[in-house]
């Protein structure tokens, strides 16, 4: 390869070659040493200027000493170095251009090489800047910017033509490009910079034209065309180091810094685009500026026909308060953050229920700029027929097809576990009915079925609970032990470890108290107050405490059904596999949360509470509201009198062990986490369980037995299946049992209408629901995998022969149209 016929070095260590166009431009070389008295590293002066007319070639050595001299360095150039020694390895072309790379040791010029930026949470490196030098020659003009760029730790290209300027470009995507605007003759500088703005990585890219100094009596012209071509901004001819590197560095920290920043929202607007969250930015005047695709898919808009609407321009759904938006818009007009339930029209005319929230962005001078809309779907039934709507209207079936699948994949965990152990259970049907779709699993509003004149209405759409302590007001006399239960009571008892056990009678003769003949006669089989060192009069008023807190007149949430999930919890505690997982600890902690788990239940479900507005719902930010009440005030009944108090006598570690024992149990019944117990359970409990068996064809070892998180789980499982075990109960408790969650959610849903908030189960509407219909889907979605797991571990033949006689029961009324709890004639 070719070298320059004469090269000098001076002592900051730059290599000029002279003579030679692969060495167009200034090197720095490594064999040289700065003598005593130069500047320091880094501090790279002007050559001067040449005269016009003239072809100037690279800064000579004489014309960095003049400037040098200028600035009082005071030092010559270095002797002549071999051309091998300082040329080999340093030439770089990016086609007909030279590069050159020009970090020095000087250590601000790392600083500014890579540089850090934040642009709100986000923390971002900055690579050193490309600096494109285009100019048909070299002179002291591009001499000043070469070196400017050299003093400002900058990466630097020189291209000569227009051609091997954008093939340059298009290799380096450069920040900033600096374009020789005085002379026309070599190219046309508004044509080069047009070609550079057609390509796609100058969206971010500075353009700098260098434009010739205008004479006193020239008026000054326009930088429009200048703008109109493309250039960001104009340079009048100065050749000065200095004002080069000046004006470099406010580009830096001015255009290039920002154009930074907002490649890094490239990033933020693919996560937006792949969120699966409905997500709109509108301006402060509610012009919407942004919606992503899912916000598409649901309205039914392209954004091209909702990008510069407003929203009051948009179709509104008579479904909402007439107040509604009025009180929105005053919230978050004081920048507080709005969020609630909200009905929407799609472009399809169909009005669909969302939870929104609302967030305002402040901006500057301290203002609210943006306001940022979150928006999913409610879970009802009515926006399942949209989310199949709107998939269809978006030509997705097939994404949908897939979604069905992966689902479908996941719940078959929980679905094979029939096969980990043999069982007599002759119900095989119920593996047949799966119904994948994620979309119907979100129809279903995920609330135990297990849903009180407690209420009392505030101002607006406001729910409190009655806080009185209610005391036993029941005219039937509570027995002093067990011994004294009446014999009538007695009688019924005697037959409470069966499953087939009818609540319903415990009910009529106990008038409606059951759960304190019920609770002392199971506590006294498992030994509870020998474990709480309590005497059975101390029980027997913590019964009388609780049972009162729990309101009769719900027509599910009541006693009786606190009654029989604590039945339920003694049969299972009573299988082989369930008691020798657990300890009696254990034990007594799920008796207790079985008792105390819907106390003060006021019928309506938590997303009635949150969509009132109640104290409760405040209180527990919206999260398991009624099962941390119902947890917190069964503590708070149990210690407030020393003569119910069932715990007064333990130390304090057992105690803290067993309150949060109880505490979990409870908060598990809690459904919107149901799936997560369920597989939790199957991957850590049947599933290694099923490999033992496998492995050894033997009985093995309680899977829970000295492994707290197994027993967590076991517990969790437990009492959730208690809590819902209804459907498994012979039939004719299962049919009463649908009657009365049937008419606690159909009085939710009238009051819904009545104080004019969402519809959260539009389902349940008495003048339309079909209850086969209900209960069909609540076996099919919550409850045949949930128990196909449980009784793979506690073996249950008998509750699965129900579930399926019970299935087949709400199917044949189904087939038949009918939607009543029974056929007319059987009625």
């Amino acid at each position: 390869m070719g070298c320059a016929p004469s090269i000098h070095v001076s002592q900051s260590g730059v290599v000029y070659c002279r003579g030679s166009d692969e060495c167009s431009s200034p090197r720095q070389g490594s064999g040289a040493s700065q003598g005593p008295g130069g500047p320091p590293r880094g501090l790279l002066v002007p050559a001067d200027a040449a005269p016009r007319g003239h072809a100037p070639g690279p800064p000579g050595a004489a014309r960095v000493r003049r400037a040098r001299a200028e600035l009082g360095s005071g030092s010559s150039a270095g002797s002549a170095a071999p051309c091998g020694a300082t040329c080999r390895g340093r030439r770089r072309h990016c086609c007909a251009s030279a590069e050159a790379e020009t970090q020095t040791s000087y250590t601000s010029v790392k600083q500014v090489s890579s540089a850090e930026v934040r642009i709100g949470p986000m923390r971002l490196t900055q690579d050193p800047i490309q600096v494109l030098l285009i100019f048909a020659k070299e002179d002291s003009q591009s001499d000043g910017f070469w070196w400017a760029c050299d003093r400002a730790g900058y990466r630097c290209n020189i291209a000569r033509t227009p051609e091997s300027a954008l093939e340059c470009f298009l290799d380096k995507h450069h920040e900033i490009i600096v374009i020789d605007h005085r002379q026309s003759r070599a190219f046309d500088a508004e044509a080069v910079c047009r070609s550079i703005r057609a390509t796609n990585p100058s969206e971010h890219t500075v353009i700098l034209a260098v434009v010739s100094q205008v004479s006193d009596d020239h008026e000054e012209a326009s930088v429009l065309p200048l703008l109109h071509a493309g250039f960001n901004r104009r340079f009048m001819e100065n050749n000065s180091i200095i004002a080069c590197y000046n004006e470099l560095i406010q580009i830096e920290h001015g255009e290039v810094r920002s154009q930074f920043k907002l490649r890094a929202c490239n990033s933020v607007f693919t996560a937006l685009d792949h969120c699966h969250e409905a997500i709109e930015i509108t301006s402060d005047d509610h012009v919407i500026q942004y919606v992503n695709p899912a916000f598409e898919r649901m309205m039914g808009y392209h954004k091209g026909e909702l990008l510069g609407k407003e929203l009051a321009d948009l179709p509104k759904s008579d479904k909402n308060r007439a107040d509604l938006l009025d009180t929105i818009n005053t919230c978050i007009k004081k920048g507080k953050e709005w969020q609630g339930v909200y009905y929407a029209r799609r472009k399809s005319g169909d009005s669909i229920q969302q939870h929104v929230k609302i967030t305002p962005v402040i901006g500057q001078g301290g203002k609210i700029r943006h306001f940022v809309s979150l928006k999913k779907l409610c879970c009802t039934t009515d926006n399942n027929k949209q989310i199949h709507k709107i998939h269809r209207d978006s030509g997705e079936n097939s994404q949908t097809e897939s979604h069905s699948i992966r689902y479908k994949s996941r719940r078959k965990e929980s679905i094979d576990v029939k096969s980990i152990s043999s069982r007599g259970s002759d119900a095989p049907s119920l593996q047949n009915r799966r119904y994948p779709s994620m979309a119907r699993i979100h129809s279903m509003t995920i609330e135990a079925p297990i849903t009180k004149d407690g209420l009392r209405r505030l101002s607006g759409n406001e729910y409190v609970f009655t806080k009185n302590v209610h005391q036993s007001h029941s005219h039937l006399t509570m027995p002093v032990t067990i011994n004294d239960v009446p014999p009538s009571i007695a009688q019924l008892l005697d037959n409470e470890e069966s499953w087939d056990f009818n609540i319903f009678e415990l009910e009529a003769v106990t008038h409606k108290r059951p759960l304190v003949y019920l609770g002392l006669k199971v506590f006294s089989r498992f030994g509870v107050c020998e474990f709480l060192n309590c005497s059975e009069a101390t029980l027997r008023a913590w019964l009388q405490v609780i049972e009162a807190n729990y309101h009769s007149s719900n027509a599910y949430h009541n006693s009786t059904h606190a009654a029989d999930v604590l039945h339920a919890t003694a049969f299972f505690l009573g299988k082989e596999r369930v008691k020798g997982s657990l300890d009696q600890l254990d034990e007594v902690a799920a008796l207790i949360a079985a008792t105390v788990h819907d106390v003060d239940h006021p019928g309506r479900t938590n997303s009635f509470l949150c969509n009132a507005g109640s104290e409760l719902a405040v209180l527990y930010n919206d999260t398991a509201v009624l099962e941390s009440h119902h947890t917190a005030l069964a503590f708070q009944l149990t210690v407030k009198d020393a003569k119910c108090n069932i715990f007064k006598n333990i130390d304090r570690n057992h105690y803290r062990t067993l309150r949060q024992a109880i505490i979990d149990m409870v908060l598990a019944t809690e459904m919107t986490k149901h799936f997560e117990h369920v597989n939790k359970f199957v991957n850590s409990i049947n599933k290694p369980m099923a490999a033992e068996i496998e492995g050894s064809n033997c009985e093995c070892t309680p899977p829970g037995k000295n492994f707290p998180e197994n027993q967590i789980l076991i517990k969790r499982m437990m009492i959730k299946c208690a809590d819902v075990a209804n459907p498994c109960r012979p039939l004719d408790l299962c049919i009463e049992w649908a009657g009365r969650i049937s008419e606690e959610y159909f009085a939710q849903t009238d009051e819904e209408k009545r104080q004019g908030l969402p519809v959260v189960m539009p389902v349940f509407d008495r003048n339309t629901c079909s209850i086969p219909k209900s209960q069909i889907s609540f076996i099919d979605y919550f409850i045949t995998d949930m128990f196909d797991a449980w009784d793979a571990f506690a073996h249950l033949p008998g509750l699965m022969q129900h579930l399926a006689d019970n299935y087949k029961h709400w199917k044949t009324l189904d087939d038949l149209k009918c939607k009543s709890l029974r056929l007319p004639s059987e009625s």
